[in-house]
């Protein structure tokens, strides 16, 4: 018989969490917030996280649900007014 649910080992955990951090911290240090947060509400990100963590343990329905922000990013009030621009004529 083959078992409907399986659950990983702590040590399996801590292995997907560790590939779920070097993704979004890849993903966060290139490129401006803009275009982290576009990419962050595509879905690619979470089949990537799934295809890198798949050799440690089978993994489906993978999605990104909170992002912790590690790091304050410097403010500029120029590109503070240009996001607003931006958004206005959408």
């Amino acid at each position: 018989q083959i078992k409907n649910t399986c659950y990983a080992k702590a040590s399996q955990v801590k292995g997907i969490r560790a590939k779920m951090v070097q993704v979004m911290s890849d993903l966060g240090t290139k490129g401006d917030l803009k275009s982290l947060v576009k990419e962050l509400i595509s879905a690619p990100i979470g089949e990537q996280i799934e295809r890198e963590a798949s050799g440690i343990f089978p993994i489906k329905d993978c999605y990104i649900r909170k992002v912790k922000v590690l790091k304050k990013p410097k403010f500029d009030v120029t590109s503070l007014m240009e996001w607003h621009n931006d958004d206005s004529g959408a």
